[in-house]
């Protein structure tokens, strides 16, 4: 492919019934984050702009895997050794990614690829492999299965793992008619209000930022969100990836606003804002309704992924009422991790109960800041 100006470093063989092999090969960064788009499973987490300003002490690999030298899946993975040859870690989250997802091996391919990276950085690296498979708007994730017949163990879990799918592959109507009952009474309420939607170019992310600061400092609650590197990613990603914003106005005053990755064929919310007006106006629904039409016109999306609750009722309710019958609610996976060596094996799993020690830590502090003694 014309996209691939690349260096070949290593050629790994995965061997399916067929006897099927890929290459794998490294490609720049910058090369990486400009043919991401091409991916059908690409995902903010995937991207270089977005990887390295969020982790940047982790070392980055861009993988392309080539089948019969045609582009078939690609992998961003991040990865540091320890000192003295002990180990270390290589961590991939929501990959790998394959070119086409509907193709009829494209699990397959997808199990390719994963075979490729426990070669490299398991095997030959020695490094403790952990992978993070994307949440799918399916029962069963395929990607998780996958991991767990190449006797991958699951790490610990999240306390609210209810993803949240919108099926955006249909017609307006029958995306309404899907809706929960109260979720299309306030939607219709919602219209009556004189609320104006707008799809808004990079120039308004300064409109979108002052929303979201001011619903933080009214809210009062902890953010541990990767918020504070989504200037970067606006600023630097490539225009064919780049996130799109979304903003309802009120009388000429911003009152609600959305940014949303929408490359690929899966269109993921990253982050929402609203001001006080919001919620009598019910702004909210109108925008989700908006932002869902516009997602059903681009031809290559099937559904909106809203993310997750933190264990929010109200948040629930709302994303629920919005999948309605024609979606999916599923589970985040759990990350899966492999070792191949021994001290790599002990490493990371000290290494990775720290981490999941904090994480608990954190979670219960953000409890207590969040339950007050009126709730």
């Amino acid at each position: 492919m014309a996209d691939l100006t690349t260096k070949m470093i290593n050629k790994y063989k995965a061997s399916t019934a067929e006897n099927t092999t890929l290459e794998v090969v490294a490609v720049d960064p910058r090369v990486w984050d400009q043919t991401a788009h091409q991916f059908d499973d690409i995902c903010q987490e995937q991207m270089n702009v977005f990887a390295a300003e969020r982790w940047p002490q982790m070392n980055v690999d861009c993988l392309h895997f080539l089948r019969d030298g045609e582009l078939v899946a690609g992998c961003l993975i991040m990865h540091r050794a320890a000192p003295l040859g002990l180990g270390g870690l290589a961590v991939c989250k929501w990959g790998p990614v394959v070119l086409d997802t509907t193709a009829v091996d494209a699990e397959a391919i997808h199990g390719l690829a994963i075979d490729a990276l426990v070669q490299k950085y398991a095997i030959e690296g020695r490094l403790m492999l952990s992978i993070l498979p994307r949440p799918r708007p399916s029962e069963v994730n395929f990607a998780t299965e996958q991991l767990l017949a190449r006797r991958f163990k699951p790490g610990l879990g999240l306390p609210f793992p209810n993803r949240y799918f919108v099926n955006v592959h249909v017609d307006d109507e029958a995306m309404r008619a899907s809706f929960g009952q109260k979720w299309r009474a306030h939607l219709k309420k919602s219209e009556k209000n004189g609320l104006e939607f707008e799809h808004c170019d990079v120039s308004q992310m300064p409109v979108f930022y002052d929303l979201y600061r001011s619903m933080t400092d009214r809210k009062q609650f902890p953010d541990y969100s990767a918020f504070d590197s989504l200037h970067h990613l606006m600023e630097n990603i490539d225009d064919s990836a780049r996130p799109e914003l979304f903003l309802v106005r009120h009388d000429g005053e911003p009152v609600a606003g959305a940014v949303i990755f929408a490359t690929g064929d899966t269109a993921v919310y990253l982050y929402g804002a609203t001001n006080d007006e919001a919620l009598p106006l019910r702004a909210g629904y109108l925008m989700h309704w908006e932002i869902m039409r516009w997602l059903a016109r681009q031809d290559r999306i099937k559904w909106y992924d809203l993310g997750g609750t933190d264990g929010f009722l109200g948040l629930h309710q709302f994303k629920n009422g919005m999948v309605g019958k024609a979606g999916i609610v599923s589970e985040v996976p759990r990350v899966m991790n492999y070792a191949h060596w021994m001290l790599p094996r002990l490493l990371g799993e000290t290494l990775f109960f720290a981490r999941d020690t904090k994480a608990q830590v954190m979670r219960w502090i953000k409890s207590r800041k969040t339950i007050g003694p009126n709730d």
